[in-house]
């Protein structure tokens, strides 16, 4: 009996032991960059461009703090705000607001390329290391190409190292290909999958060839976001359930790979059509299935290549 309760006792210790190495360790929590954030505040003596007084869910102050009170699915460790607002010391006015809150690791800025004080403003704001870039619209970029000074103020972000948001709809994508093309050392970076339509299941093939085209030069990125604002659903409930997202993300997914795929909220505007964890969850789910290594590159490290935030 003692030798059968020794071996018994030896069986249980072994088997307990394998069952403790086969299960997998908790994994080391994420870092996430949510690359695109607006942050305004309607209250200081000057006012905010945008907003309008009128839009009942934008018209409040916006700061970091509002955004770290959202409740989400895994915490987010900083943020690169895109500015949206075209008064030209409201570029300081971030940079001022990132040198009390940490939060804050990197600022795209809103200058006019083309103009002839724009080498001046970006020499200016540039020398803060926060300053990542600037970003342009569709309309600014498509008859920008055609202006050599345009051009000219695109090779000084590439110069200073720094990137090229660009913000339209799909007639943006053959715009973007163009431009990585004529500047091959720009980092460019597509906001909102250019912001196609998205129903759940209709592709827009232009949108899909488009797209490809673009992705064809390495310096360009994809940033996954405004994924909820493409259903239109404004009264606040997109779809949460990936499914309702995946013809969309497996082209980017297939086009940019692993390694130009780039997290961005949209917050607060995607507040219009789901709260912020419906947006993060989204993601979430499409990466993890890719890996923990696609999961950490699409939440942080693809952030750190196309724009070099800054570790605060």
């Amino acid at each position: 009996m003692k030798t059968n309760r020794r071996s018994f006792l030896a069986t249980t210790a072994l088997a307990a032991s394998a069952a403790a190495c086969s299960t997998p360790r908790a994994s080391a929590p994420l870092t996430i960059i949510d690359t695109h954030t607006h942050f305004y505040d309607p209250a200081r003596p000057q006012g905010v461009p945008w907003p309008g007084k009128g839009d009942k869910v934008l018209y409040r102050t916006i700061l970091p703090a509002d955004y770290r009170a959202q409740p989400v699915p895994q915490p987010v460790t900083g943020t690169v705000v895109v500015e949206a607002s075209p008064l030209v010391e409201d570029n300081q006015w971030i940079l001022d607001l990132a040198a009390k809150d940490k939060f804050i690791v990197g600022f795209v800025g809103n200058l006019k390329p083309g103009e002839d004080a724009f080498a001046g403003h970006l020499k200016r704001f540039a020398a803060n290391p926060l300053y990542r870039g600037i970003r342009v619209n569709e309309g600014a970029l498509r008859t920008g190409l055609g202006n050599a000074a345009f051009v000219a103020d695109l090779k000084r972000l590439a110069d200073a190292d720094l990137e090229l948001d660009v913000n339209g709809g799909p007639t943006l994508l053959p715009e973007v290909a163009r431009l990585a093309k004529a500047l091959p050392t720009l980092r460019i970076v597509i906001n909102h999958l250019s912001n196609t339509r998205i129903d759940g299941k209709n592709v827009s093939e232009t949108w899909r060839r488009d797209l490809e085209a673009a992705a064809k030069s390495p310096q360009v990125f994809l940033k996954v976001s405004a994924l909820v604002e493409g259903t239109g659903k404004r009264d606040g409930d997109a779809p949460r359930d990936v499914e309702y997202y995946r013809p969309w993300l497996d082209i980017a997914w297939s086009a940019f790979g692993p390694d130009r795929l780039i997290y961005g909220s949209n917050w607060p505007v995607s507040e219009r059509f789901a709260p912020l964890a419906t947006v993060q969850g989204i993601v979430h789910d499409y990466f993890s299935a890719k890996g923990r290594g696609a999961l950490e590159k699409f939440f942080a490290r693809n952030a750190l290549v196309a724009y070099r935030w800054v570790r605060r």
